[in-house]
């Protein structure tokens, strides 16, 4: 399989994969539609639109346009369909527009692959740790349990724990194995569940390995730094670098599995090449809990800076408290093992911020300000 589609291929995850791939004789495609929330206002002069310049073949278009998919898909041996709204918060109140792009045009995708003939062999699909919701807990009176979504008088009160959903007492986190309860608690979730099971179910009925990939907090350089919805790295550090205090929600102690962007890269073009991943589902990611505060600390201290941290007690409806991921899967079947410590890779990333123009901007805050009208964010 020489001939690899990337939908989503100009963004952070796409655009590092499709360099990994073009290094080792791979021809690549990249159908992307240069979606201004991550690219800026002039798409084209991107740092992740540049990288990719020249180097691909480039279709500008949409997925939810199916003449936009049939001309990206002539000749493709496989595809690597990244293409997706992303954020958790903006799904919450932009229902129509994650559902149009990642379950219907997802949708045309597979129906272009069930009726019509093309040289398509394998599909990996992005998933996410959303499909998880809250995670997997132990309660020391039920075992296993798998916490409902938080109560809002419970958060406004600043209670912020997961409670068992037999008893209502304060159960432990536990690493998130792939048999983990799927119970997404956003739209964003919602979707990337839909679009996973659409891959997974239509490809097997239709001879075409699949393999669906449920992606952690994945960061690194390339990352938007501008997407208000891409993360709470970039939203610190932007904060950081204009001498802006960092306010960080609930209590600071909620936490994430972060991911670094080689190890990403690394994971799938694994599942594209080897067939013990066909029909497959898997977790990627450090397999480690960081905190929200650890990480606002590890930027100070790399970046030198004397901002403010601020535990503001605020929340986002829809946001979870933890979630990590058990990799033992993907270990076992198809020997990935991460090469990068958080320390490490978050360094790597600041190094290279350091070099960017970071404009201020009210994104974020214009974000906040959107939820809040909405009464999604208290």
């Amino acid at each position: 399989m020489k001939n690899v589609l990337i939908t989503g291929g100009a963004g952070f995850i796409g655009s590092s994969i499709a360099l990994k791939l073009i290094d080792s004789d791979y021809n690549v495609t990249v159908l992307d539609n240069l979606s201004p929330q991550i690219h800026g206002d002039n798409p084209e002069d991107s740092f992740l639109y540049k990288r990719i310049k020249n180097k691909v073949n480039f279709v500008k278009g949409d997925v939810s346009n199916r003449a936009d998919w049939e001309k990206a898909l002539v000749n493709q041996d496989a595809i690597i369909h990244l293409a997706a709204e992303t954020g958790t918060g903006q799904s919450m109140y932009e229902i129509e527009k994650y559902t149009k792009v990642n379950i219907s045009g997802t949708a045309i995708l597979l129906d272009i692959l069930t009726n019509t003939k093309t040289n398509v062999r394998k599909v990996i699909v992005a998933s996410s740790r959303a499909i998880y919701g809250e995670g997997k807990y132990y309660c020391e009176e039920h075992g296993i349990v798998y916490p409902h979504e938080r109560k809002e008088r419970d958060m406004l009160n600043k209670d912020f724990s997961n409670k068992c959903p037999v008893c209502g007492k304060n159960v432990q986190l536990k690493a998130t194995d792939e048999e983990a309860k799927i119970h997404p608690s956003s739209i964003y979730g919602i979707t990337k569940q839909v679009q996973e099971q659409m891959v997974l179910s239509s490809c097997k009925a239709i001879n075409i390995p699949a393999v669906a990939y449920r992606y952690q907090n994945v960061y690194g350089p390339g990352q938007s730094l501008k997407n208000p919805y891409t993360g709470i790295l970039s939203i610190f550090s932007t904060n950081i670098l204009h001498n802006q205090p960092i306010n960080i929600f609930e209590d600071g102690e909620e936490s994430r599995d972060f991911v670094y962007i080689d190890d990403v890269v690394d994971a799938t073009i694994i599942g594209l090449e080897k067939d013990e991943a066909d029909y497959q589902v898997f977790n990627v990611g450090s397999g480690k809990s960081t905190t929200v505060k650890q990480v606002a600390e590890l930027l100070k201290m790399y970046y030198k800076s004397d901002s403010d941290i601020k535990i503001t007690g605020n929340f986002r409806l829809g946001d979870i408290r933890h979630n990590y991921a058990d990799i033992s899967k993907i270990n076992k079947l198809l020997g990935f093992i991460p090469k990068y410590e958080f320390e490490e890779g978050i360094k790597i990333f600041t190094d290279w911020v350091k070099k960017e123009n970071i404009e201020k901007n009210n994104f974020y805050q214009e974000s906040l300000s959107e939820m809040r009208k909405k009464g999604l964010f208290k």
